[in-house]
């Protein structure tokens, strides 16, 4: 999946005065979108509520009760889950097009993760009346709303087998390549998603410590570059040998 640029966009720091129009986004990110009718996606556009968000802010917490769902239009968000010891695991970090929060939605229970700002974002909110309306009414939206959480189920089922499995240093690897396919490099091969080492550590599963350790190894061995929470690709496919992808 590619970044979006969304320019020339007036908007207060709260209310989006011109909010992004529903039919671009199914073309331009989401696949979803595409099943919704003419009468649908106006409903949508009417219905839907666009705002502006810092980074850092919180857009809802693990154990709450969240009333619909976001549709992220720019910017990138961080869904993770909270340890018993207030450490956090990043689950993803969702991009534009992605929706988050619509699982507790459809199955009516507490959010089973946190969503927070990670870079300057707009986000669409969908009310949970008019989620569930278009899922009993429009079968092939319903359709892809599976394939998204099947999806996300794999992935996830992926992530602990990476767990039990491969060490630090192949998981370290692997994240590096994942980050690199779903955000790309800028033209001097820097990611374009900024993380702090404690973040990284919270998608790897592991102390800041070892991330630290890890990514000096990575530099001596000439596979990456760092400038603070840069990091510049220079050997990908050593990346990709190192976290065992083929």
């Amino acid at each position: 999946m590619t970044s979006y640029i969304f320019s020339s966009f007036q908007y207060s720091m709260k209310l989006v005065h011109n909010s992004p129009v529903c039919d671009v986004c199914s073309t331009e990110f989401n696949p979803i979108f595409k099943h919704l009718t003419k009468g649908e996606l106006e409903r949508f556009n009417y219905e839907k509520t666009c705002t502006s968000h810092s980074r850092g802010d919180i857009i809802y917490n693990e154990s709450s009760r969240i009333n619909g769902c976001y549709c992220v239009h720019s910017g990138i968000v961080k869904i993770y889950k909270t340890g018993i010891d207030g450490k956090e695991q990043i689950i993803r970090f969702a991009k534009p097009g992605d929706i988050i929060g619509y699982r507790s939605i459809l199955s009516n229970e507490l959010a089973c993760t946190s969503a927070k700002i990670l870079e300057d974002s707009i986000l669409c909110y969908i009310s949970s009346e008019l989620l569930i309306s278009l899922v009993k009414n429009n079968g092939n939206f319903s359709m892809e709303i599976m394939k998204l959480t099947c999806k996300e189920l794999g992935e996830a089922n992926a992530y602990i087998t990476d767990i039990a499995q491969k060490t630090v240093r192949e998981r370290l690897a692997e994240v590096l390549i994942h980050l690199k396919d779903n955000f790309g490099l800028d033209h001097e091969n820097i990611l374009r998603i900024y993380l702090t080492r404690e973040e990284l550590a919270n998608i790897v599963g592991t102390a800041t410590e070892s991330v630290i350790r890890l990514l000096s190894e990575f530099k001596n061995d000439r596979l990456i570059e760092l400038n603070g929470r840069k990091i510049k690709i220079l050997d990908g496919g050593g990346l990709r040998k190192i976290a065992n992808l083929f």
